[in-house]
């Protein structure tokens, strides 16, 4: 149970804290080294927006700053609860994800950072 419930108290604490110091106001948080010397929205631009309005209740403005990472927070909920239920039945938690899934997920990144910085996708820019 140590494993589950610290990783748990870990992601409790950063989004406590996001929750509290506001991604919005400059100043509290670096600037995405991508977006500074390119202009071009990376993957997890708009993520500690995100976070911030997940945190919030505000679910709206979440998906506008960054869906994909509002996506990745109902994954990550997902598979804490199932390591949590394993955990307490005794039973190990083992994620084998193939290789195929991680070049899927690596298309998707890719689409949506592609998508994001064009005129058309400019819905999913934060």
């Amino acid at each position: 149970m140590l494993a589950p419930l610290g990783t748990l108290a870990g992601v409790a604490a950063a989004f406590a804290y996001v929750g509290t110091v506001d991604p919005n106001e400059p100043g509290h948080y670096p600037v995405c080294p991508l977006l500074r010397f390119t202009g071009l929205y990376c993957p997890g631009c708009g993520g500690l927006r995100s976070a911030h309005a997940v945190v919030h209740g505000d679910l709206g403005a979440a998906l506008g700053s960054n869906a994909l990472a509002v996506a990745g927070y109902g994954i990550f909920a997902v598979v804490m609860v199932l390591w949590l239920v394993r955990a307490v039945r005794g039973v190990p938690m083992r994620l084998a994800v193939s290789p195929a899934w991680w070049w899927g997920i690596g298309a998707v990144l890719a689409l949506f950072t592609l998508v994001r910085n064009l005129p058309f996708g400019a819905a999913l820019a934060p």
